[in-house]
């Protein structure tokens, strides 16, 4: 997938093999988000719910740097709820490719995808007090990514997290060097999009039923929602049917090298 050339859109797309590249593309600006950005991010994601995965990044070198403070009056800032929306409902899973700082509603944008990957650049950071607004979804979705005790840390104090940091305490899935972020996000969207996307959507869907139910309650629901939607154990022709395929991926995984 080539690198889409940036202009005068402030959000760029491209797709290619089942996956769609989202890309925030403000720079002067970095990517901070306004009136524009705000109602193209939430037109790209609608456009691109025929893909089987995306991955969204920023135009180098942030990342996203939040709300356009200089460029928004209140009321309107309070109206850019629905790219937010946006991602949380999307029914296509969502990688965040964060290629430098990810700050505050930036931030939040990063935490509503399925999971990071980041490059050597990326910076994360809560600094909602610094500028004082109270938090967004951030307080909701950080402290489920890294527990109670990081997330108030961040929030409280607007510290910058580096991405060695991010990915030592599971902020981040993985750090790769910058150059190879879009080419390993992208490799990690293929395989995504490669799959069943009903059951795909559907196992998003169990998560987000069962992610914070006590362990109990969650395998109740799992089997409830299972039932449901049909789902039944494989049979014998049914896993000899997909053997082959799945013995071919496990033996090219092994062979991969570790990323960081």
């Amino acid at each position: 997938m080539a690198a889409p050339v940036a202009g005068d859109m402030p959000v760029l797309i491209e797709r290619r093999d089942g996956v769609a590249r989202i890309t925030l593309n403000r720079p002067r600006a970095h990517n901070a988000i306004n009136g524009a950005l705000s109602a193209a991010l939430v037109s790209a994601i609608e456009s691109a719910q025929d893909s089987g995965c995306i991955v969204l990044t920023g135009t180098d070198p942030a990342f996203c740097a939040g709300l356009d403070l200089r460029d928004l009056g209140i009321a309107e800032g309070q109206s850019f709820s629905s790219y937010y929306h946006a991602l949380t409902e999307s029914r296509v899973p969502i990688i965040a490719a964060v290629n430098g700082p990810a700050v505050t509603g930036g931030f939040e944008i990063a935490l509503a995808c399925d999971f990071i990957v980041a490059s050597e650049r990326a910076m994360f950071a809560d600094t909602h007090l610094r500028v004082k607004v109270f938090p967004g979804p951030v307080l909701v979705d950080l402290p489920r990514r890294i527990g109670m005790a990081r997330a108030r840390e961040m929030s409280l104090t607007g510290n910058f997290m580096d991405a060695a940091t991010a990915l030592r305490i599971g902020l981040a899935n993985h750090l790769v060097p910058h150059e190879q972020l879009l080419p390993f996000a992208t490799e990690l969207a293929r395989t995504i999009a490669s799959y069943n996307r009903g059951m795909v959507a559907d196992m998003r869907d169990d998560w987000a039923v069962t992610g914070t139910m006590p362990i109990a309650q969650a395998r109740a629901a799992h089997f409830a929602f299972r039932r449901e939607k049909g789902y039944r154990d494989g049979s014998t022709s049914d896993l000899a049917s997909v053997g082959d395929e799945v013995m071919r991926r496990s033996r090219l995984e092994r062979a991969k090298p570790e990323d960081g």
